[in-house]
This record gives C-alpha cells, structure tokens and sequence, in this order.
C-alpha cells in the first residue's frame, strides 16, 4: 500500500522583517525632504500598523515607502488589512492596518472546496489556521501547489506552503 503524502497550507509572515522594513520606512521618511517636517510615526505592535501624520498626501507617501520596504524585504503586500483614514487631534490623520496572519475557517472553506473540484482524488482537511492536503500521489501534490500559486490573485491573503512530505 502507497504512503501517505502531504502538505500543509498556511498564511505567514516573518514579524522580525516586518520590524526591519518599518524602521527602514521610518529612516527614510526621517531623511525626505517632503516628509521631514510631518511627525510622521509608524507604530508596530503584534496585530496592527498604525501610520499617524500631517495630511493625507503625506499619508499616501508614507504608505508608498513602507510597501517598497516591504516588497524589498520579500513581505507579501497583503498582509496588510489598510483601515480607513481617520482625522486625530491636532488636523493630523491616522491609518490603521491590520496584520493578516492565518487562514480563517470561510477561506479555508474556499481553498478546500477549488482544491477538491480540481482534484477530486486528495483530501483537504482545515486544522485551525492552515490546511493539510494529503495524497498518494507526489506529482498530484506538487500540481495542487502550482494551481494554489496560480490562483494567488484571486485570493486575499499570501499562501506558503510547509510540511511537504
């Protein structure tokens, strides 16, 4: 009898390079011209990113660094839930962006069901935040990564792919 082959699915994020790419965002804003005067912050904590500033033209730059930042350090823009823009005390303007980490149980949901309709031999199982696939087959294994890979832009949070055995 064939083994079992598996895989699992999972939404992730390397915080430590979240961490660098903010500070690198916050040094460049602190040297341009445009946005030396602004006060802009950038506060990171576990879940969110709150990016607080003069206007709202500021924001948008502000915005633009940090997601070079990001791109650069290999981050998926979408882990990043941008909120809507907020006036605070002062006629300064806030944005609030959520961290996306995991899969939660409707797109898990969704995953299973576009994975078993194309492959109607593997067995998609949720297990909390991510989703194992499990096959007899490798080859059958490594297409349902390539369809996932494919479908990336239709799906709003970024997928990795561990536990390939």
């Amino acid at each position: 009898m064939a083994a079992e082959n598996s895989f699992d699915v999972v939404s992730d994020f390397d915080h430590q390079e979240l961490v660098n790419a903010v500070d690198q965002a916050l040094r460049e804003i602190n040297t341009r011209y445009d946005l030396k005067d602004t006060r802009t912050t950038l506060e990171l904590s576990k879940t969110e990113l709150v990016i607080t500033t003069d206007n709202e033209l500021s924001l948008r730059s502000v915005r633009d660094i940090l997601e070079t930042k990001m791109l650069r350090r290999q981050l998926s823009l979408k882990i990043l839930d941008h909120g809507k823009m907020q006036d605070v005390s002062g006629a300064r303007v806030a944005q609030t962006a959520t961290l996306r980490k995991g899969i939660n149980s409707d797109l898990a949901k969704k995953l299973a069901k576009m994975i078993r309709d194309a492959f109607p031999k593997v067995q998609p199982r949720i297990q909390g935040e991510t989703l194992r696939v499990t096959s007899k087959s490798r080859d059958e294994l490594q297409a349902i990564i390539q369809f996932l890979r494919d479908a990336q832009d239709t799906i709003e949070v970024p997928l990795q792919f561990t536990n390939y055995r």
